[in-house]
Parts: structure tokens; sequence; C-alpha cells
């Protein structure tokens, strides 16, 4: 049987995401929350609809979500100075914190996969992935300019 990468891909995704909401319920933490608080550290200061596009969410979904984890402490949203009608979003210290606590549960679950392979291979996969990745984001954005 032939394997497909993008169905490899996304068995290996599923099964980190499993491994890795294993351990971050112990904490108290569902999957759209740590990818709200993953995101909002890599990119803060997003719009609200910026990050519902990245979760892949309606924005109504990521405006719900983003309520819930203001009213926790872990979110914070701020004016936009260049638009009144616009929020910025930001991770408040607690929500720092959480995410602090999450990050050696992901570094185990991405020790697990990636146990047994020399870290040559280990660097080489990473740099093929993130071809893909570069691949389809020009792909997408270029499929857009054409459509709009």
């Amino acid at each position: 049987m032939e394997r497909k990468i993008g169905t490899v891909l996304s068995h290996v995704a599923r099964l980190m995401r499993r491994s890795f909401d294993e351990q971050a319920r112990a904490i108290g933490v569902t999957r759209p929350q740590w990818q709200v608080l993953s995101e909002l550290h890599r990119m803060e200061g997003i719009h609200q609809g910026g990050l519902a596009e990245i979760l892949e969410v309606e924005p109504i979904t990521a405006g719900r979500m983003i309520d819930r984890m203001q009213d926790g402490g872990l979110v914070e949203r701020r004016a936009d100075p260049a638009d009144r009608r616009a929020w910025r979003l930001y991770l408040t210290p607690r929500g720092r914190e959480l995410l602090e606590q999450l990050q050696p549960l992901a570094d185990e679950t991405a020790d697990l996969a990636l146990e047994g392979m020399p870290d040559a291979d280990k660097q080489h996969l990473f740099e093929l992935l993130e071809t893909m990745h570069a691949n389809l984001t020009r792909n997408r954005i270029s499929d857009s300019a054409v459509q709009g």
C-alpha cells in the first residue's frame, strides 16, 4: 500500500495532539486554550479575526474563546490605536505562567515523537517541514491574491 505524505503527517499530528492534550488536561487546559495561548505568544497583539483565521474557526467562535479566557485572566483585549472598533489580543502574566507550564509538556511530546532519531535527521525533518509550510503558505497567499 502506498503511503501518502498528507495522511502520515495528519496521523502524526493527531497523535502528538492527543498525547499533549492528555497531559495538558491534567493541569486544567483544553486544546483550544493552549492553541490560543501558543498563538498569542507567537503573535501578541494580533486582531481577533486574524487569530480566528490561524485557528481555522469562525470569528464568533474565537470571540467566545477569548471571552472565556479573558474572564479566566489568561488574555486581555486592548484597544487598537489605529482602529477604534478593533481590539488587539495579549497574554496576561497568568496566561504566560500557564504557557510556561505547558512548554515542558510540549517538549516531552516532541521528544517522544522524535525518539530514536539522530540529531541530523531531526534537523533535516524540521527543515523539510518548514519548506513545505513555506510552499503551502506562499501558494495560499498567491491564490488569495488572484481571487481578490
